[in-house]
């Protein structure tokens, strides 16, 4: 896959703000598999430094909602106005994920990169916190950080260079995630999909200058790839 979106910001700037696997290039392409009109209002759910939200507003037309719990608004409105986009194409704020400070039907649809698995394992988070803010009709997309298989049990060693078992809890199969979304009411599963981007993000990302990236390239190197993926997620609201 070509990705003249992610690729139309400069690399110095996505490794400078990403803050896991290309989220850009991840974007682009989950973008690709929904059908979000020009001109939606888009809740970017777990934005980060706000690429994502960058890329759906400058590239694809969108008006965002950037919220996300542990990032700057200030810093990432910087970031954004160097791109030459206005408060009214985007705007950041600090939010947690089951405390959305939205009216009920307030977005046309949902994105959320890298980000869903911290709080969407709870089954009851998307019927309860997240759809009620979308309006009927409204996609969801996801792309969430997976595991090919379930091997919580035995655990390859290579993933245990750079992750606890800890960590690896937020990471599941798609069959898992599919029976977690099928609790939701008012939730349609669209499509579910394995991404194939997931090792050209992983490799922009073990590239990046920070501790954290630095930390997670042990694991790559030894072969984590053949266990873990990236999944996409499409839901419409009913």
């Amino acid at each position: 896959m070509n990705f003249p979106k992610a690729n139309s910001f400069p690399t110095s700037v996505m490794r400078e703000r990403s803050m896991g696997p290309n989220p850009l290039k991840l974007c682009e392409e989950l973008l690709a598999y929904g059908d979000i009109p020009t001109s939606s209002v888009v809740l970017d759910l777990g934005s980060g430094a706000g690429l994502t939200s960058a890329l759906l507003a400058r590239e694809c037309g969108l008006t965002v909602y950037a919220a996300d719990l542990w990032s700057d608004p200030s810093d990432n409105m910087r970031f954004f106005e160097e791109l030459g986009l206005s408060n009214r194409q985007i705007i950041p704020l600090k939010a947690d994920a089951t405390a959305l400070p939205f009216a009920t039907g307030f977005f046309d649809a949902v994105v959320s990169v890298d980000s869903y698995n911290y709080f969407g394992r709870d089954s009851e988070y998307l019927g309860t916190s997240l759809l009620p803010l979308v309006k009927r009709g409204g996609e969801l997309l996801f792309a969430i950080p997976g595991m090919v298989r379930d091997c919580h049990d035995d655990l390859p060693a290579c993933l245990l260079k750079s992750w606890t078992p800890e960590q690896l809890e937020y990471m599941h199969d798609m069959d898992w995630w599919r029976a977690n979304i099928e609790q939701a009411d008012g939730a349609d599963i669209l499509d579910m999909r394995e991404m194939t981007c997931t090792c050209d993000a992983w490799a922009d990302w073990i590239e990046c200058d920070n501790e954290y990236a630095t930390g997670d390239r042990a694991a790559v190197e030894a072969g984590a790839l053949d266990y873990l993926n990236t999944i996409a997620v499409r839901l419409r609201r009913r």
